[in-house]
């Protein structure tokens, strides 16, 4: 007879398992009386051996399925939980979770009293411990971002929480902590992290640490700042080491609003703000071209930024500002230049006669915040013209230096009557890159020679025919 027909099984216990559990106990405890009354009998040989066994296989059955019942309350009922969650950061800038789980199966000891089970019974099968705790943690996508991908707690006993350390591979507030653990139960909870209280301070991270920007122009420094603070919650951002001659200011990145301190709210720990620096037109012995400029954004609580004073006013070493037990990011700035070449052409329309030649200058000018190297103009005459260019080539030309260069070109003897048009064209190097200015039109007219015999002919014709109108007039009026 199979063992739960022997136990009155009910179909609905394995829904109802505390139910299902008092059924079973009272059935094992049944089989068992029942048990110990065969053996008196069979000690004073009233009944067979075979009697006997038949009455001890319907007890094993009982308490087997006595203590399967009482398994599948117990790891029904097992819990494990996240008691904290801390994020703090590491001493080489690393993100971390400091996380903290406990067993909270407290039921267990009631249902103990609840059903009057066996103390050893009870204790044998451990209902204050869970078995193989798997731990890891995942973005909103489901990747695991953490290191290790996945941790291991054999034995997590009730009041007694584990804590295990994450380093987290993507930077994040809310994470979500699954759990698989006993025989197979799961959980997953997503969690907004703790601030690690212990420290006041701010950490700050810019993704754009080193940046290239030219005279004359501004740069913007991309900045997060992130809490980790039971203590203050606002803040003044400060610039140290960055030259006077470069302006400085912070800003909203989202309304662009001017920034000089900064307060975090209760749902918000973690704020984004902008650094935006500009460099000055000319380099200067503080502003060098070409060499990296280091300086650090520190964020100082309200309180120490007043006894503190002017921090600006003095250079300061990385020692000294990890000292002062702030947040700050180191950051790079290298000052680069472009020239810049204009031509100036005082005129650009000639007149000649066919023989004759056109002299003329034009001023080349660098206006850009970079030295330009052989300047060079160069001249395209039409067919046959010939050209002259002094010099040929200027060698250098510093920030908002001109140089004069002298123009000839001159027409063929052959020459047509007629507009002629010659593309001036101007380049240079600036840090060996090749700088090129605007292209330039002159125009040259060929006119015609005056013909003097003809010139003088036309003028005694002139005069004779009024002579002869003069003489022919007087003629009529005589008569």
């Amino acid at each position: 007879m199979p063992a739960r027909a022997q136990v009155n099984y009910n179909q609905r216990d394995d829904k109802y398992r505390v139910l299902g559990l008092k059924r079973a106990k009272e059935a094992y405890e049944t089989a068992r009386r029942d048990y110990e009354r065969q053996e008196e009998l069979f000690k004073k040989t009233l009944i067979s051996q075979a009697d006997l066994d038949h009455f001890h296989n319907i007890m094993a059955d009982a308490e087997v399925n006595y203590q399967q019942s009482l398994l599948a309350v117990l790891f029904e009922q097992q819990f494990v939980s996240v008691a904290h969650a801390v994020k703090y950061q590491h001493h080489d800038g690393t993100k971390h979770v400091r996380l903290t789980v406990a067993n909270t199966s407290g039921e267990t000891a009631e249902f103990q009293k609840l059903l009057n089970i066996d103390d050893k019974l009870f204790r044998s099968l451990q209902p204050d411990v869970v078995n193989d705790v798997y731990i890891s943690i995942t973005n909103a996508d489901g990747a695991i971002i953490s290191q290790p991908y996945e941790a291991k707690i054999a034995q997590l006993r009730y009041g007694e929480p584990a804590r295990l350390d994450f380093a987290l591979l993507e930077d994040l507030d809310a994470v979500t902590v699954n759990m698989i653990y006993g025989s197979g139960s799961s959980r997953s909870m997503k969690i907004f992290l703790q601030k690690d209280a212990s420290v006041n301070k701010v950490d700050v991270q810019s993704e754009q640490f080193s940046q290239e920007v030219e005279l004359g122009k501004s740069a913007t420094f991309d900045l997060t700042l992130e809490l980790f603070s039971g203590v203050n919650n606002t803040f003044s951002l400060e610039v140290l080491n960055l030259p006077p001659q470069i302006d400085r200011f912070f800003k909203d990145p989202t309304g662009q609003a001017r920034l000089s301190q900064f307060k975090f709210t209760e749902t918000t720990n973690t704020r984004k703000a902008a650094l935006e620096v500009s460099l000055p037109d000319r380099p200067t012995d503080e502003v060098p071209m070409d060499r990296p400029i280091p300086f650090f954004v520190v964020v100082v609580p309200h309180d120490l930024a007043k006894s503190a004073g002017d921090m600006k006013s003095r250079a300061w070493t990385q020692a000294e500002i990890e000292n002062l037990h702030v947040g700050f990011v180191k950051l790079e700035l290298i000052p680069r230049g472009e020239g810049k070449l204009l031509v100036r052409a005082p005129q650009l329309y000639f007149s000649i006669k066919p023989e004759g030649t056109v002299q003329t200058s034009v001023d080349v000018v660098n206006e850009g915040t970079r030295r330009l190297d052989n300047i060079e103009v160069r001249i395209d005459p039409p067919l046959n013209w010939t050209k002259d260019v002094q010099p040929a080539v200027v060698p250098s030309l510093g920030i908002g230096e001109e140089r004069r260069v002298e123009l000839t070109f001159t027409p063929p003897r052959d020459v047509s009557v007629g507009r002629y048009e010659i593309r001036l064209r101007s380049s240079a190097l600036s840090d060996n890159h090749p700088v090129n200015a605007e292209d330039k039109t002159a125009t040259v007219e060929i006119a015609t020679g005056a013909n003097v015999t003809g010139t003088v002919l036309l003028i005694l014709l002139i005069v004779g025919l009024a002579g002869g109108i003069v003489i022919f007039g007087i003629k009529l009026t005589r008569r």
